[in-house]
């Protein structure tokens, strides 16, 4: 297994390095969804190449909860999987992002193209008002779906929920559905961790929550959701690796 991942990750950061350069690059020309086309499909190379060097699949489950127009989707965070994988379930989707990773060339440069939101961690009042008001014009005008990982960082497998407010904030803001999503891939593929375990991550897509609860009832009902969902799938995926005879607590 360790063989398995050394190979799937250097694959994976070679793959990466590729297609920046002979496919983001010449797209930063082209309309934006040309370069979103470009990013799904790297996306979707990666996946390929995580199924078939490290034995790792993936399955999604509850896409008819999915409703068209401007939402938030609200994500478990537990791996950098997720960040890449969930931009191929929606059709226009758009992150919150260090303002940092503009200034990154090419890589940055796509960002910029593709109307990311740079938020300045500095200025926090600040931050969040201007993040809002982009967010009501990709939302609002553009129809475009907003991922954000509400506790703000990734989280071990079955860590204690750490939540921020920020998420309850956009959604009385902005008056759009909220996708919850939970998801196991931390299991598989552990934060801070060469290892890449082979099984099945599982995306669990929970009905939305639609607007009009207050800030407090919002965040329980999210927390809830996300949660019980997350650790239904992790009790499934330790079941998975145990049978594997992999130990699911090894790097995580």
């Amino acid at each position: 297994m360790l063989l398995r991942s050394l190979a799937f990750n250097i694959l994976f950061y070679a793959n990466l390095v590729l297609w920046l350069a002979f496919a983001v690059l010449p797209c930063l020309l082209l309309p934006e969804r040309a370069l979103w086309a470009v990013a799904k499909s790297w996306a979707r190379s990666a996946l390929w190449l995580q199924r078939v060097v490290a034995g790792t699949r993936f399955e999604v489950r509850g896409l008819e909860n999915i409703p068209s127009g401007g939402l938030i989707v609200a994500a478990k965070h537990q791996s950098f999987w997720e960040t890449f994988t969930l931009v191929t379930l929606f059709d226009n989707p758009v992150f919150i992002l260090k303002r940092e990773l503009t200034r990154i060339p090419v890589f940055g440069w796509a960002l910029g193209k593709l109307r990311m939101i740079p938020v300045d961690r500095g200025g926090r009042a600040r931050a969040l008002a201007d993040v809002t008001r982009r967010a009501k014009v990709e939302l609002g005008e553009r129809g475009r779906q907003l991922i954000i990982f509400p506790e703000g960082t990734r989280r071990p497998p079955g860590a204690p929920p750490a939540y921020k407010f920020g998420v309850a904030h956009l959604y009385h803001e902005l008056g759009v559905p909220c996708l919850p999503v939970g998801l196991n891939s931390g299991l598989y593929w552990p934060r801070r961790h060469v290892l890449r375990r082979p099984g099945t991550i599982v995306i669990d897509i929970r009905p939305p929550i639609m607007p009009g609860l207050d800030k407090v009832a919002f965040q329980q009902q999210l927390q809830d959701a996300i949660e019980e969902s997350s650790d239904r799938l992790l009790a499934q995926g330790r079941a998975e690796l145990a049978a594997r005879g992999i130990d699911p607590l090894a790097g995580s």
